[in-house]
């Protein structure tokens, strides 16, 4: 007996972010991104053929992704998901999220963790991500910007992946009205990822 290959079956990846105030519950953004599926496919053989690369280590923040004019109309740049070398449009941070390397100085609060359920066809990636209040270095004190060219009015970020260069793949961008951090506030990122296998008949 010959096996008939179903060639409606595949792979759906999806993203969602929510940045919120992990004290006084306020939700910041709440939004599906985009993946970069070229990278993502990269990634995924990497990570399942044991290369030693291509898993997600980092979030990247920065400050491109949007302009603002005089009337305080926004206008979104569309998000980098082609090209191999593909990158926020001005990155400006960057932290570790993987809690196995040792480069990552707050495993407990900078995760990466898989949740599936029994007998479902898709399994999530959440990855936590929390800005303290000391963090990035040289933030303001308040966050009363006008600025948003400022270095931590963040309006853009992003999952890569672990590279033993250091220049990780771009796998997801996501652009977002201006979020300034700053000394008065905490901001976490929970980026989730779903991987679905899909089946037709």
């Amino acid at each position: 007996m010959t096996d008939k290959i179903n060639e409606n079956s595949g792979v759906l990846i999806q993203g969602h972010i929510k940045i919120h105030n992990p004290e006084t519950g306020e939700v910041i953004v709440d939004k599906n991104n985009a993946i970069h599926y070229e990278n993502m496919s990269i990634s995924l053989a990497e990570s399942i053929g044991n290369a030693g690369t291509g898993w997600i280590y980092q979030m990247g923040f920065g400050n491109g992704g949007t302009s603002v004019d005089d009337t305080g109309i926004i206008t979104y740049l569309t998000p980098n998901s082609t090209g191999t070398n593909a990158s926020l449009y001005n990155e400006t941070f960057t932290k570790v999220v993987d809690d196995r390397s040792v480069n990552n100085l707050d495993p407990a609060r900078n995760k990466i963790e898989t949740r599936h359920v029994s007998g479902t066809n898709y399994t999530d990636v959440l990855v936590t991500c929390l800005l303290d209040y000391g963090e990035p270095e040289g933030q303001d004190a308040f966050d009363t910007a006008t600025d948003t060219d400022n270095l931590y009015v963040f309006d853009e970020l992003g999952l890569k992946s672990y590279s033993p260069s250091g220049a990780g793949r771009l796998i997801t961008h996501v652009i977002f009205h201006p979020v300034q951090k700053s000394l008065n506030r905490l901001i976490q990122i929970d980026y989730t990822v779903r991987v679905q296998s899909l089946s037709g008949a």
